[in-house]
């Protein structure tokens, strides 16, 4: 097959797909006007986060088989035209769910023991042990909000600390396991002192968490978010801090990671959230280290072969 790779991909894709008889096109600079233009000679293409799969697309790309996404979330493909075309959709949670586990874990401890905080101080000369004595893991309730690979990965790294460990799944029955155990939502307001998420971004989940859900819970909690940021709204984010009913949270990803695109509203509130102690921002980064960076590509690779 003739495959188009339009993003920088880890070096080991291209003799894994060669490997096998496919013609591989590497143009990691091509932009998506370029893209437009040839598609239509490619039967497959993998991608990071270039392009946008719409109808306009769709329509250029007339021999397209397939498409491997390299990550796990599929917000920007028109699944029901991928439906309708039977294109192929690959994606690569299983190359990146460790390092997001990891990630949100690190998060959760830095928060926990006020460790962005002491280090500020200790910095401008403040040494302060009372004021940043912290709260131990083992003590608390997690709560997980979407038990896919990234939602058991932070579970299967979270649960040895001693903690009790729920799951909520809309899209899931009895998926109970070691690391967590199947809960309501209504559970985790109920007895949760961390919440962390880890659903999709699609029309039903689009800023599903916002204040109303905040307050839902019994007691204040920690709320960590490396799934994306529109599941989640910084407004309310931002009004839950203030009130305390957020002790602290994690962000690895925001509604606008386009910085040089940022309005006036949307620059402020980051600037606010960057002025509390108790909130830790990184750059969507969750699943992306050394690490990931090659398995994901292992990963489609697998999946493109095994198919075609």
């Amino acid at each position: 097959m003739k495959v188009l790779i339009v993003d920088e991909m880890h070096e080991c894709i291209l003799p894994l797909l060669e490997k096998q008889g496919h013609e591989v096109n590497y143009v990691p600079t091509i932009t998506k006007d370029e893209v437009l233009e040839i598609i239509e000679e490619y039967e497959g293409i993998v991608v990071r986060s270039k392009l946008s799969f719409d109808k306009h697309f769709f329509q250029q790309a007339k021999k397209l088989k397939f498409i491997a996404r390299a990550g796990a979330g599929l917000d920007q493909i028109d699944l029901e035209e991928v439906e309708r075309r039977k294109i192929q959709l690959f994606n690569a949670p299983e190359g990146n769910r460790d390092a997001v586990g990891e990630h949100t874990l690190a998060m959760l401890l830095l928060l926990l023991n006020n460790l962005k905080k002491g280090s500020i101080q200790i910095k401008k000369g403040i040494w302060d042990r009372e004021g940043n004595r912290g709260y131990e893991l083992s003590a608390r309730t997690v709560g997980i909000i979407g038990y896919g690979n990234m939602g058991r990965a932070f579970a299967q790294r979270v649960k040895p600390m001693g903690c009790e460990v729920l799951a909520y799944d809309k899209y899931k029955t009895n998926y109970s396991d070691e690391f967590a155990r199947e809960a309501s939502l209504e559970e985790l307001f109920e007895k949760c002192d961390v919440v962390s998420l880890h659903i999709p971004l699609t029309e039903e989940t689009n800023h599903w968490i916002n204040s109303a859900f905040f307050k839902q819970f019994h007691h204040p909690f920690w709320l960590l978010n490396t799934a994306r940021g529109k599941v989640c709204m910084l407004d309310s984010v931002l009004k839950m801090l203030e009130e305390g009913q957020i002790l602290g949270a994690g962000l690895d990803v925001l509604e606008n990671e386009k910085f040089d695109q940022l309005n006036p509203s949307e620059r402020a509130k980051i600037d606010k959230l960057s002025s509390y102690d108790n909130v830790l921002l990184s750059p969507h980064v969750g699943g992306w280290t050394f690490e990931s960076y090659e398995k994901i590509s292992k990963v489609l690779a697998e999946k493109i072969n095994d198919v075609f």
